[in-house]
């Protein structure tokens, strides 16, 4: 049977989420409502592509094009909004053979690139697909340049206290300080708003540029089901001096912007992943990604909180000429 692939309305939100639930490769950056700011605040047009196999769904891509001028080119996710990860997601049932899988995930992935060239015939398309993706060879088969990523994952079915027994020295110690003279706790929009304040002051003071704005996360905070986005603030006598903004499906949480090295007294930082950690297994989400393990020095902070490095994929394919695109790409992401 043929595989048919459909971009849905916005009306057909329920649909996409709908479909989402069922795949295990799913992740909170996919769900409609953060498309569609993503889209927003990138300037971008979605195209939420849906495949289907008679009436079983057997896929979801969210694309986002870019204009410019003459030229088009095409990303997922969309670029300058430190969107850590969207791609394909497939969606398969208990028992389905590999080789049923491979086919599907192939099938898939080549109808859609199809779709994208036939109907916007992009100079310069870029994927970056995400932890829950385990397989990115559809793309190679396509003539996708691929750039193997690290992140950090926390294994929260270990148990809180078992992962805290396996922390560095220094993180454990830290969590101990703090927890005498700081508060940790979930809170709502204003803290969502004072979190991202403070990144952003942070990266100024450095003179270094950073692409998400309050506004940004304001949108998300509101668009999103409650629980999606978690505002974690650290207090010291009432006063906020830190704070992270974690996505959470509530199969995994992400531990997406937010925790800046401050110059207290206190390592808030480690305090609120301990936090963080705690709460979220309390929840029973299986894994804490720190998002990121590219940096030298962020990847010798993170790894002090017993993760597993992870790899992800970044897929660029171009036209013939057009690299500079690709360059300016990565600058930006």
């Amino acid at each position: 049977m043929s595989m048919d692939i459909t971009t849905l309305a916005a009306s057909d939100s329920d649909v996409w989420n709908d479909t989402l639930e069922q795949a295990d490769e799913r992740t909170p950056f996919h769900r409609f409502e953060a498309l569609e700011v993503f889209a927003d605040h990138a300037d971008a047009e979605l195209h939420p592509l849906i495949g289907y196999k008679g009436e079983e769904p057997v896929g979801l891509f969210p694309l986002f094009t870019i204009q410019k001028g003459p030229i088009t080119t095409a990303f997922s996710p969309p670029p300058d909004l430190k969107v850590s990860y969207l791609g394909p997601v497939i969606l398969t049932s208990p028992g389905m053979k590999s080789n049923t899988v491979e086919r599907r995930r192939r099938r898939f992935v080549e109808r859609c690139l199809d779709w994208l060239y036939r109907t916007h015939a992009p100079r310069y398309v870029h994927v970056r697909t995400s932890i829950t993706t385990p397989d990115t060879r559809p793309f190679d088969w396509e003539m996708f340049e691929e750039t193997p990523r690290f992140t950090y994952v926390v294994d929260l079915e270990t148990g809180p206290e078992v992962l805290f027994d396996r922390f560095s020295r220094d993180a454990r110690s830290n969590v101990r300080e703090a927890e005498d003279a700081c508060s940790v706790s979930e809170s709502g929009q204003a803290a969502a708003r004072s979190i991202i304040a403070q990144v952003r002051n942070r990266h100024a003071e450095q003179d270094l540029r950073f692409p998400v704005t309050v506004e940004l996360v304001e949108d998300l905070y509101e668009a999103l089901p409650e629980g999606y986005l978690r505002p974690y603030v650290c207090t010291i006598d009432g006063v906020f001096v830190g704070g992270s903004l974690v996505l959470d499906d509530g199969q995994r949480a992400y531990g997406w912007q937010g925790t800046v090295k401050t110059d207290l007294e206190y390592d808030v930082n480690d305090l609120l992943h301990w936090y963080i950690i705690r709460d979220a297994a309390a929840r029973d989400v299986v894994a804490y990604d720190l998002v990121g393990a590219n940096n030298p020095r962020l990847s010798r902070y993170k790894s002090k909180f017993a993760p597993t490095l992870t790899r992800y994929h970044s897929l660029e394919r171009s036209a013939p000429g057009f690299g500079t695109v690709a360059r300016l790409y990565r600058r930006l992401k």
